[in-house]
């Protein structure tokens, strides 16, 4: 292909000469999504002993959203979600897999990817997938071309917290019914990774597969799922960033995932493509705070990972679409993983699946609406179906329900604390003034408290609530293996 026409396709140079905003032409898309990256984990969100220069850049040159939430504060529910732009309870899903699981992501359910697809998208994936291990549930079974990383959690594997096999003796006997790690190609299984030596070579992977497709694909529209399996523990770093850090291992994990995204952003320049390209940044719940120095921040948010407090919910979101989206800029309104996939459909003027989804398109926001509000309200749900809160523009109405806590001491060096066990009552919140939930607001507003309990109740009759014995007519099944 000529240069002229490669300048057409990439949407920049050409379409800057001639005044055509880069939303004109199929924007390439590349979706970073990390594991257990809390609130306070950036440069720009107050990370200490470590810088993220390159994610703190893509905030300077596009969108941070402050108000942005996972799915669900736990592994295949957040992707689930993600992906399919539905609260994981509709489409069957709830906490995370296990590998030895036969169950995944239901052929019936449209895929990101698959949405894409329509519109003559490549779709490729790197790192972590977690909605299913046997290979219906793969990626390439929904709609991705190309994928290199693990099916699940990288600590889901025969190794104990200091990095050696398990033994009868380990006193871990879950991690003994678990295989090897697979690193999977396609569909096939190309290497196990039994050693954190192994692992720590796993950002390197993803990342040179990465460019790797920004390369092959640089003449036609593409998407790009990059699914890093760290900061889930257990931590490893590649050499490149070992020691590197004031934070110790968390740091230098967390600076190999900057170094990442720099290195996928050069690849876009060098292809032409940065000018019409959108980048998103965000995590799949929160940090997983039991493990201490070996886990993030929350950024002064209550809780952590596996609650729907803010600190297990609440993740930074970063956009970039230089053209589309105003530089520097910060949104402030409700957004979460669940409207991505609207959203990318508007963008590419792809049709939204045919079964319901919850997603709602926030492309406005993006264009710089911010004082718009497109999502009204947001759902809570944890457990397998508990409608544990629900939030508007400003307050949050919790609802009684048994959570996990972690006022505990963490653990250190690898090794996770305790995890406590407790109840909350009914609370209010206001967010505005009280993000970090500290104290109760809900008899000085009852006309809040009306107002959410009714949204409330319509999504129990929707999608059912545990707590309160509804069971809801809007659910569908997750996928399952014909034995």
């Amino acid at each position: 292909m000529d240069y002229l026409s490669k300048m057409i396709i990439g949407g920049s140079l050409l379409g800057a000469a001639f005044g055509v905003r880069a939303e004109t032409l199929p924007p390439n898309i590349v979706l970073f999504f990390i594991d257990d990256m809390g609130y306070g984990d950036l440069g720009i969100t107050g990370a200490q002993g470590y810088r993220t220069p390159a994610i703190d850049r893509l905030a300077c040159e596009g969108m941070f959203f402050s108000q942005f939430y996972a799915a669900q504060p736990i592994s295949s529910a957040s992707r689930a979600g993600l992906m399919t732009g539905c609260y994981p309870n509709r489409v069957g899903f709830s906490g995370a897999l296990s590998p030895m699981q036969k169950i995944g992501i239901n052929e019936s359910e449209m895929t990101i990817a698959e949405v894409l697809k329509q519109k003559g998208y490549a779709c490729g994936i790197v790192g972590k997938w977690h909605l299913g291990r046997p290979e219906p549930f793969l990626p390439l079974q929904n709609g991705f071309d190309d994928y290199l990383g693990l099916p699940y959690s990288n600590d889901m594997w025969p190794v104990d917290y200091a990095g050696q096999r398990v033994t009868e003796a380990s006193n871990l006997p879950n991690k003994l019914r678990h295989p090897a790690l697979p690193l999977i190609d396609g569909n096939q299984v190309v290497r196990e990774l039994w050693t954190l030596d192994e692992q720590a070579e796993l950002t390197t992977l993803y990342t040179e597969r990465a460019v790797q497709f920004i390369d092959r694909h640089s003449e036609q529209p593409f998407f790009l799922y990059v699914a890093h399996s760290m900061p889930h523990v257990p931590l490893a770093v590649s050499s490149k960033f070992k020691g590197k850090s004031e934070q110790g291992l968390y740091g230098d994990v967390l600076m190999e995932i900057d170094w990442s995204v720099n290195e996928i952003m050069q690849a876009l320049k060098r292809n032409g493509l940065d000018d019409n390209t959108l980048i998103i940044f965000t995590s799949d719940n929160g940090p997983w705070a039991n493990f201490g120095n070996h886990a993030g921040s929350a950024g002064g948010l209550r809780e952590a990972k596996a609650t729907t407090f803010e600190g297990g919910q609440r993740v930074p979101c970063i956009m970039r679409w230089q053209g589309v989206i105003p530089e520097g800029t910060v949104c402030n309104q409700l957004a979460s993983a669940i409207d991505i996939l609207p959203t990318l459909a508007e963008i590419a003027k792809a049709p939204l699946p045919a079964n319901r989804i919850d997603g709602i398109n926030i492309l406005p926001l993006l264009k710089g609406a911010t004082h718009s509000s497109p999502r009204e309200y947001f759902l809570y749900y944890y457990e397998t179906n508990n409608l544990e809160a629900v939030r508007d523009a400003q307050f949050k109405l919790v609802f009684p329900h048994q959570h996990n806590t972690y006022q505990e001491p963490p653990g250190m060096d690898g090794y996770p604390g305790k995890v406590g066990r407790t109840e909350t009552g009914a609370a209010l919140y206001d967010l505005r003034r009280d993000p970090g939930e500290r104290y109760n607001v809900i008899e000085q507003y009852p006309e809040v408290v009306k107002r959410l309990t009714a949204i409330a109740e319509a999504a129990r009759q929707d999608l059912g609530d545990d707590l309160t014995g509804h069971k809801g007519e809007g659910r569908r099944a997750i996928g399952t293996v014909q034995e």
